[in-house]
């Protein structure tokens, strides 16, 4: 079974210790074969925890300490501070965490939505969000930099992790109408498609919504869809007709 780690970094979030895990290396097999770190899935949890483990030990830290929180597509962001109880932090409703800590690493889980990694390392302070295409719209990228300034970061950088790329993210029209509706200027994220249906440019949208909010930020251009061997994808397993699929994780740390 293999067991080394593949993790991708990027030189924006060089002055911090981060990682966007690919599939590989992990416990799992069948359906979630890699490094599946869905506790929400329904794979075996023992293997979602030997697979967590594996990360924490990447990212130098207890598995108590790579922190998580229970994400709902919301704009909701926590913020972890010395006196947090990161075990309860696991189950709060949010889809954003930003810390000042230096004993934690925070994660955030996707299979196509953006994994988010922001940091301000001069100022001590660091960021993960999850930003499908619902959290993006409602906010969940500018409220977790809104976190971070209340820290005191303000030269903040961000790298949007393996996500599902414009060419194969195929939606409908009242998909398209609810982000013009918001501002008709969000038409430029959207192209015609092969079978004349929109597509949509999410790493794009979230990309744009980070430099609106002043953050220096870059996408690292893997698409998940598009490469099974490296990543999970939701929608590539539902194409497949599969019974579940796997969660990729990002994690930061100071």
């Amino acid at each position: 079974m293999q067991t080394t780690l593949e993790i991708l970094t990027h030189p924006l979030l060089d002055d911090t210790r981060h990682g966007f895990f690919t599939r590989k290396g992990g416990a799992s097999s069948g359906l979630f074969a890699g490094l599946n770190c869905g506790r929400r899935s329904t794979d075996q949890q023992d293997m979602v925890q030997v697979n967590r483990a594996r990360v924490a030990e990447a990212m130098g830290v207890p598995q108590t300490h790579l922190a998580t929180v229970k994400q709902v597509h919301s704009p909701d962001v926590v913020t972890l501070d010395d006196t947090a109880d990161l075990a309860a932090v696991r189950e709060v409703q949010a889809d954003g965490l930003v810390t000042a800590r230096r004993d934690v690493a925070i994660a955030v889980l996707t299979a196509d939505c953006q994994p988010i990694l922001l940091a301000d390392a001069a100022a001590g302070v660091v960021g993960a969000c999850h930003a499908g295409w619902r959290g993006a719209l409602g906010g969940v990228i500018e409220e977790t930099v809104a976190a971070m300034r209340a820290l005191g970061a303000s030269q903040i950088r961000a790298v949007i992790g393996p996500t599902i790329s414009q060419r194969n993210y195929e939606v409908g029209e009242d998909f398209m109408d609810e982000f013009l509706l918001e501002d008709p200027d969000h038409a430029r994220f959207f192209s015609g498609g092969p079978n004349g249906r929109p597509m949509f440019d999410l790493p794009g949208f979230g990309l744009s919504r980070l430099r609106a909010a002043e953050v220096d930020a870059e996408w690292c251009g893997h698409c998940t869809y598009a490469d099974p061997e490296r990543f999970f994808s939701y929608r590539r397993a539902t194409h497949e007709k599969q019974a579940d699929y796997g969660r990729l994780i990002s994690a930061i740390r100071l």
